[in-house]
This record gives C-alpha cells, sequence and structure tokens, in this order.
C-alpha cells in the first residue's frame, strides 16, 4: 500500500469514509473534468477497495490536507497500451479554496519521487487542457517538458471537443529537476 507523507500534505490510498465525496465528484465532476453521471456507489466502491496498489493499470490514492480529503491523484499504466516503464498521471484538487495553497505541488513530487524511486518509472507523463494555465504552470515548474499539444483531444463538461497540452517527465529530467523542488 502507498502512503506517502510530506509536511502538509499526506498522498494515502482511498478509504470506505471517502466514498460520499469521490462519488459526488465523479457524478457532478470538477472544474474542466468530465462528470460521470451514470457511476454507481457500488463503482466508486470497487475502485475504493483498490487504490493504494496497481490494479487494472491504475494507481489510485486520495490527498489529505489538515486530516481531511482535498482531491485525489492517479497512474495509469493500461497493459498493452504503454510501455512497463510509463506512466499517464492525473490529479484533482476538488474545491477551489483547496487551489493555489501548495496541496497539489507537494502531492505531485511525492508521487513523482514514488513513481521514478519505488516504481522504476523511466517516464511520466500528464496532459492538460491548453487553457488550464495553472496546472501547465505547476508542471512546468516542476520540470516537465512541454512535447506538443493533442488537438481534439477530450471532450469538457458541453461535449465539446478541447485542445491538451500534453508534458513528460523523463528519469533524467527527475533526477535534474528534483535537486530544486521545495
Amino acid at each position: 500500500m502507498v502512503m506517502l507523507d510530506g509536511p502538509r500534505v499526506r498522498v494515502r490510498p482511498l478509504a470506505e469514509r471517502d466514498l460520499e465525496e469521490v462519488w459526488r465528484v465523479s457524478r457532478e465532476g470538477v472544474d474542466g473534468f468530465v462528470p460521470e453521471p451514470e457511476a454507481s456507489r457500488e463503482a466508486v466502491r470497487r475502485r475504493l477497495r483498490g487504490s493504494g496498489r496497481l490494479v487494472g493499470g491504475r494507481l489510485d490514492l486520495a490527498i489529505e490536507a489538515d486530516g481531511r480529503l482535498v482531491g485525489e491523484i492517479d497512474a495509469r499504466r493500461p497493459a498493452d497500451a504503454l510501455p512497463e516503464d510509463v506512466f499517464e498521471i492525473g490529479i484533482a484538487l476538488y474545491r477551489r479554496h483547496d487551489r493555489r495553497r501548495g496541496y497539489g505541488r507537494e502531492a505531485l513530487t511525492l508521487f513523482l519521487r514514488h513513481l521514478f524511486e519505488d516504481r522504476g518509472a523511466a517516464r511520466v507523463q500528464a496532459s492538460t487542457d491548453t487553457a488550464n494555465a495553472p496546472m501547465r504552470g505547476l508542471l512546468e515548474s516542476l520540470g516537465f517538458v512541454l512535447e506538443g499539444v493533442m488537438r481534439g483531444f477530450m471532450r469538457d463538461a458541453r461535449g465539446e471537443r478541447r485542445d491538451f497540452a500534453l508534458y513528460a517527465m523523463t528519469r533524467p529530467d527527475y533526477d535534474e529537476a528534483r535537486t530544486t523542488w521545495t
């Protein structure tokens, strides 16, 4: 089981106590993330049961700050879709008032250390809407490199296709960048 502790943030497996909040977010969505209104409570409960372990190509974890669930972070490595040492990551902080407080940055640095040092990652990639300046800034500040724009990649909540920026960090990028993280 993955448990990562920083000065203000804990990255931990999702737990049964998180069910209602995770289910709410899956149904309603979170700024720019397409909701899944058909998501059942039982499907979310199954995802929670696998949390903390790489199950079905996913590693789902909670982000906790001040003793409360503030968001999620995940890594995906679907079988036959990515090489075994490449991960795609995602992060979401559920509420606006929890953003721009350093929680996402701290959670992401803890998670990157885990992926590169404990899971043997050679590459970690992340994508975000080209209009998501805060996420793009965070990725760049941590040492991710913009590799290009995927045109018409993801649907938004209205069903319209959006362009997404693809960022990546390789092991050499990580080795260089981690010395500058505070």
